[in-house]
């Protein structure tokens, strides 16, 4: 279980999560949605690790996330952030394989690390870019390459912030295929997403952020209403409008 306890947050001197508190379970699929500003990204930061709380406590496993070394963590969580850069110009593969990293041994990559990274290129579909330099991937291929990065690491968590951006719709429901594949196989899967007919799709469960508070958060046919919907984002919905009607 990965929970947040009364989590404050203050970047800059501003106030930006005002005391939430939630549990995520493993082998459920939890989408964060709520419109720009509403903290979403900073969240998911935090239970990532990266992003220390001002207040309030993170666990995973009742374990504090702060007391975890940065290797023990990578191998738990794997995050994929919104903005990812390339800075060197490597090869894919060995991009995908530095997800490899927090299990690396003495001798280098092992049988199960090279099974694991060529795992991670066919999920994303990107084992035919394996030799091409990666700096010179189109948008959508980097997309892919990095979730691949994080695929290839086989964390008990997985966290992604707009793991769907660049994509074109026919790759976009391959990861959103993979990503129910990995929860249904017991990974836990938080991801951060903007279309609420893609969140609709694939989610579980649904957080719901409304300027850095949590508005609503249960199972997605709940949450997904226009009762809950219009307040967050400050609209007015009908019944027809919701993405969980556009799907039926």
């Amino acid at each position: 279980m990965l929970t947040a306890h009364k989590l404050h947050l203050n970047l800059g001197g501003t106030p930006v999560l005002h005391g939430l508190t939630a549990a995520f379970t493993p082998g459920r699929i939890t989408v964060i949605l709520g419109p720009n500003g509403a903290g979403k990204s900073s969240l998911l930061a935090c239970l990532a690790g990266l992003t220390p709380p001002t207040s309030g406590r993170l666990t995973l496993d009742d374990q504090p996330i702060s007391s975890l070394g940065p290797r023990d963590r990578a191998r738990r969580i794997g995050l994929l952030p919104q903005v990812a850069e390339l800075h060197w110009n490597i090869s894919v593969a060995a991009l995908v394989a530095l997800g490899r990293l927090p299990h690396a041994g003495r001798f280098g990559l092992t049988a199960a690390d090279h099974a694991a990274i060529a795992a991670a290129l066919a999920a994303t579909d990107t084992a035919h870019l394996a030799a091409r330099p990666a700096l010179n991937l189109s948008g959508g291929e980097r997309a892919r390459v990095l979730l691949a990065r994080v695929l290839a690491g086989q964390p008990r968590w997985l966290l992604a912030d707009e793991p769907l951006a660049s994509l074109d719709p026919a790759h976009a429901l391959d990861i959103l295929g993979h990503l129910r594949a990995s929860a249904d196989a017991g990974t836990g899967v938080v991801l951060v997403l903007h279309d609420l007919a893609q969140a609709a799709r694939i989610a579980d469960d649904v957080l719901l952020m409304r300027a850095g508070r949590i508005a609503a958060h249960g199972p997605a046919t709940a949450v997904l209403t226009p009762e809950a919907l219009g307040p967050a984002y400050g609209v007015t919905l009908s019944d027809n409008l919701t993405p969980l009607a556009r799907l039926r």
